[in-house]
Formats: C-alpha cells, structure tokens, sequence
C-alpha cells in the first residue's frame, strides 16, 4: 500500500544560486496527518479483508527521516490500536528491500511512503516475473471516490504493434477492480484464470518469451475462465 499523494512528489522546493558552485537544491518530503492515516488505516482494512496471515508491515526509515516517518510510525501505532485481530511489523526501506528479494513469502501486506512505494513496488513486480505481470489501482478510500485500475509498468515503445507483451497486469488489473466493486467473486474467477495460464501455458512472463502472442495469451485467460 503506496500513499500515493504526498511526500517527495508534491514538487515543493527550489534551486537558489543555480548554476554557480554555491548552488543549493531542496526538496521537501510533505507528509499530512490526515494522508498519512488514511493510507494506514486503509492498508489495515485491507490486511484484515485478505484474511491471511494479517500481518502488516509499515516500510520506512525512521533512523534518518526523523521528522517525517516519525509521523508514520506515531500515525501507524495508534490506528494499530483499533485492529487488534492485525499484527503489525515494522522495517526500514533498505531491509525490507533485502527480504523481498531473498524471501518475500515472509510478507503479507506492506504500507510505505510515496517515495518508497514506487520503488518497492518495482521490485515487487520483478520477483513476480517483470513489470508485465504487475498490476496496480490509484485507490480513494472515500465514500464515494474515484478509483482507478492499471498496469505499474510504464510505456515500452520497442513493443509496439508487435503482438509481444504480456497482457496479464492488465487483466489483473480488471481483478482488482472488479474487487474494489465489490464483485469478489467475479475477481477471484480471473484469478484462478491467470494461474491457470501461467502454470500449465506460458514458457515465460516475458514479453517475447512466453511461447504465444499478446493476444493468445489474453484468449487463454477467457477459455479459463468458460
């Protein structure tokens, strides 16, 4: 769970002397009260939702960024009070980075600033197989709020009109919307589907290497899913 909002994205700061050997480049991390509970508390109900192992691990760096995730961490401990049944965990970016790498069954929900997020998230999708399989959602937790559902991985114009790239995250993607609706069932379905392909069909994850086009992959998910 990336807060997605606030943080080192919020483009405050400045260059004063620009150019000269005095030059001073800052950039100010802002993090609120209320973005940062909202991300927590959302990060809770959704741990406890999956009803897995309800283990959430908030990602930061408190030892440097004294000011800011001490916010998270106070933020992140007093939400914690309201959800007895979730256990909570705590790391600093760079461990929680090695363990994803070596052992990432070790984690169940993860909640981490914007910064960090976008990192972690990367990496998330690498032991998964590549950007390809990634999917993600630009969630609002409000009542009534506007969500929406994609891919994290960027642009790959080398791809293009090649019939190459895997088009799983996106139908993840339509997984993760369809739960976010409250179509859960529905969600789980294409699930199943894509272990499915992916176990018994695909060579690889990645583009060019799975052994059929972008579009054959997609009509394998559909005949899983009949």
């Amino acid at each position: 769970m990336r807060e997605n909002t606030e943080g080192l994205y919020c483009g405050m700061g400045g260059i004063q002397k620009l150019g000269t050997p005095d030059e001073v480049a800052t950039q100010v991390s802002v993090n609120t009260r209320k973005g940062v509970e909202r991300c927590i508390r959302y990060a809770f109900e959704t741990c406890r939702a999956r009803n897995k192992r309800k283990r959430l691990l908030l990602c930061a760096k408190t030892n440097v960024l004294t000011f800011a995730h001490d916010l998270w961490e106070r933020a992140f401990h007093e939400v914690a009070a309201e959800y007895k049944d979730v256990a909570t965990d705590y790391a600093h970016v760079d461990a929680t980075c090695m363990w994803m790498t070596l052992q990432p069954e070790r984690f169940d929900v993860i909640v981490t600033d914007n910064m960090f997020g976008d990192i972690i998230t990367d990496l998330g999708a690498a032991i998964q197989g590549g950007l390809g399989i990634a999917a993600g959602g630009n969630i609002n937790p409000d009542p009534g709020g506007v969500s929406m559902f994609e891919p994290i991985g960027g642009s790959a114009p080398k791809y293009k009109g090649k019939n190459m790239i895997n088009p799983l995250a996106a139908i993840s993607s339509a997984d993760m919307m369809l739960r976010h609706l409250g179509e859960v069932e529905a969600g789980k379905s294409i699930e199943a589907a894509i272990m499915s392909v992916t176990q018994h069909k695909l060579k690889s994850l990645g583009a060019g290497r799975m052994g059929y086009t972008t579009t054959q992959v997609g009509d394998l998910v559909c005949e899983a899913l009949a």
